[in-house]
């Protein structure tokens, strides 16, 4: 069968999906597309013979709509999560979930009300091939237990409009994300604390940023935000376990010797990094969706879950470097918890 997907936002990520849905994955078309520029959702509905739409209440109604793609702003996000909900289609939500742990909770409680799940949170982390090979090394047991983790988010430069909240909110989400992926483990505390900024950032941001969290079990997570470092888009991760360690490679590229040096690319921007990724991931939602089966990508609960650790993170920023404790509820037996 053919998914027909309606796209709610028409800009830079959305219409990179767009792109995705109907030049890389198959069994996908795009049908409906809706946006706040009206005249933008008419354009980029012509690009793929969809229909532009008026709003997102509207798209998700529509019967040519069989899954709900959400790239809009992020504080409109709730709403046309649980709009998908109420209608029963599958529906993929860019991060965050939504903007507050509140709105989170209430997508949660409307899923469990329904029954199963349809909603898929975007953090395409977990469909890196270098991030999934770690999983399988710490899950086989080789390493024994986790003990550290140390990890770097650093990005070339960030727009002025980019506030040191954000650094928590924005970027170091798709760690906090992951990390509870991949430990298989809850984070229980966070701490932000500024070392001496770069003179290479607006005047109004904090960065860099060191942020140690600890989980659960006693894990603990070193993760250095630097989003003004200049040289690339660098991604790194490195597990310690009692009798070994895991890192992230670093993606493939070639090695080139001229003039007296060796010089290897790196990445400038996370589309480039990630690219397979958002392939994998769209790829194992439409084939899912398909299929007939449940999303098996991150859900409703770890949206919250990084909503509610995001925001811990930032209290403690706000808060001279305070250790803050995640006030997060039990996580209900429909999600895998004991609640």
């Amino acid at each position: 069968m053919t998914v027909r997907v309606g796209v709610i936002g028409a800009g830079m990520i959305g219409q990179d999906h767009i792109r995705r849905l109907t030049d890389v994955v198959t069994g996908a078309a795009v049908t409906a597309v809706t946006d706040i520029d009206q005249a933008r959702a008419a354009e980029v509905a012509a690009t793929v013979g969809a229909v532009a739409l008026p709003s997102g209440a509207e798209l998700i109604a529509s019967p040519e709509v069989d899954a709900v793609l959400v790239t809009s702003w992020g504080p409109t996000h709730a709403e046309h999560v649980l709009g998908a909900i109420a209608a029963g289609k599958p529906v993929f939500c860019e991060k965050p979930l939504a903007t507050t742990a509140q709105d989170c909770l209430r997508i949660v409680d409307a899923e469990r009300a329904l029954g199963r799940r349809l909603v898929q949170v975007g953090f395409m982390r977990r469909f890196d091939a270098g991030y999934r090979q770690m999983k399988e090394v710490i899950a086989a047991g080789s390493l024994g237990t986790p003990l550290i983790v140390h990890c770097a988010h650093r990005n070339p430069t960030v727009p002025d409009s980019y506030t040191s909240a954000m650094a928590a909110q924005d970027t170091a989400v798709h760690e906090i994300d992951v990390l509870r992926w991949l430990l298989d483990d809850e984070i229980v505390s966070a701490q932000v604390i500024t070392p001496r900024a770069t003179g290479m950032r607006f005047e109004h941001l904090k960065d860099p940023q060191l942020m140690y969290f600890e989980t659960a079990n006693g894990v603990r997570i070193e993760l250095e935000v630097f989003v003004n470092c200049q040289y690339g888009y660098d991604i790194q991760c490195e597990t310690v376990g009692e009798k070994g360690l895991v890192r992230l490679p670093d993606p493939a590229a070639v090695g080139v010797r001229t003039a007296g040096a060796h010089d290897t690319a790196v990445p400038q921007d996370w589309k480039g990094r990630f690219a397979d990724a958002f392939d994998t991931e769209f790829r194992e939602w439409i084939n899912g969706i398909a299929a007939g089966v449940e999303p098996t990508g991150p859900s409703a609960w770890d949206g919250y879950a990084a909503t509610v650790i995001t925001d811990a993170a930032v209290r403690s920023l706000e808060s001279d470097s305070q250790v803050v404790t995640v006030d997060m509820k039990p996580r209900p037996a429909f999600y895998g918890g004991t609640a």
